[in-house]
């Protein structure tokens, strides 16, 4: 009888490995930057072995995770997040698209992929370029890029953010607030505002949730840009569950102990949701991504970081 071979072997591993660390990341002693990491080692050192099921699951279980913390939130203070940023908001998003714009000329970009580039780090991220690569026809080449150049810089924010606002003393709202503009996506907003402190978390996903909003207005504004229509445009409902979630903390007199549970599961949630989104950062991600798309996106990124940094501690 002929003995297993390494190659039968590997498949064997590869999806005990993805189990073993799909649990910890349940438990309490995995945080959610680290829960990225092993997302991310993995995917360098095996292959996720189930890619299609992952990007699913990490779809809906963020959203899901998302309105979970709104249980932990208050309505009045959320609008008073959502007031207090609203003017910063419209000028950093079509700020950071009209550069975007002119950068993709200047770096010889395809329109198409610097457009996408520019609205997930304006808005939110994958979301905003899943809203906006329909209207303009994207290819599915075209959005891959863009999502790939966005989450690596994603990744990366998650873990240098908190070190930068503790090495700049930032406040607890300050920083909620600047991880809130200028991270890309929710789930390492929410990350980072996790690793800095229960405040900043709290006011990085309303401040975050309110920015996603403007989907809806920027799918809008890009269907005349591009001179073109599409019948279908990402609608983000999970946000006004989020909201619902906030109406009923703030009013209801719920128990302690329901509204800590519902937290606690959010957030492992969350941890669930950042380790199957670095599994899906392959090798091959990265170079299809290619060094233009990524040094566009880096000085998209840092212009907002930055911008952002001076009007929340020192304006």
């Amino acid at each position: 009888m002929n003995e297993p071979t390494a190659s039968q072997y590997l498949p064997r591993l590869q999806k005990l490995a993805f189990f073993i660390l799909l649990l910890l990341c349940l438990t309490p002693y995995v945080s959610i930057p680290a829960a990225l990491f092993m997302g991310l080692a993995f995917a360098i050192l095996f292959r996720n072995p189930y890619p299609d099921i992952s990007k699913k699951t990490s779809r809906y279980l963020l959203q899901i995770s998302v309105v979970g913390l709104g249980f932990g939130m208050n309505l009045f203070e959320a609008l008073k997040a959502g007031k207090d940023g609203i003017l910063f908001t419209i000028v950093s998003v079509f700020g950071v698209l009209l550069l975007g714009v002119v950068l993709g000329k200047l770096f010889k970009l395809e329109k198409t992929i610097a457009y996408l580039i520019s609205a997930g780090t304006a808005i939110c991220g994958g979301s905003a370029i899943a809203a906006v690569a329909p209207i303009v026809k994207a290819k599915e080449t075209e959005i891959s890029v863009s999502i790939g150049t966005v989450f690596i810089l994603n990744a990366i924010a998650l873990f240098i953010f908190p070190v930068l606002g503790h090495a700049f003393h930032m406040q607890q709202d300050q920083f909620g607030t600047w991880a809130a503009i200028a991270i890309h996506d929710v789930s390492s907003v929410v990350g980072a505002g996790a690793a800095y402190g229960e405040e900043a978390l709290k006011i990085a996903t309303t401040v975050k949730l309110t920015r996603a909003l403007w989907i809806i207005p920027v799918a809008i504004v890009t269907s005349f840009f591009f001179r073109q229509q599409s019948g279908k445009i990402y609608k983000p409902w999970f946000i006004l569950f989020f909201a619902l979630a906030m109406v009923i903390n703030t009013f209801l007199p719920l128990p302690e102990i329901f509204t800590g549970n519902i937290l606690w599961l959010a957030k492992r949630g969350f941890a669930v949701t950042l380790f199957l989104i670095g599994t899906d950062l392959s090798l091959k991600v990265i170079r299809t991504v290619g060094i233009r798309s990524i040094l566009f996106g880096v000085i998209l990124w840092v212009f907002i970081s930055l911008m952002s940094f001076i009007v929340i501690t020192l304006l």
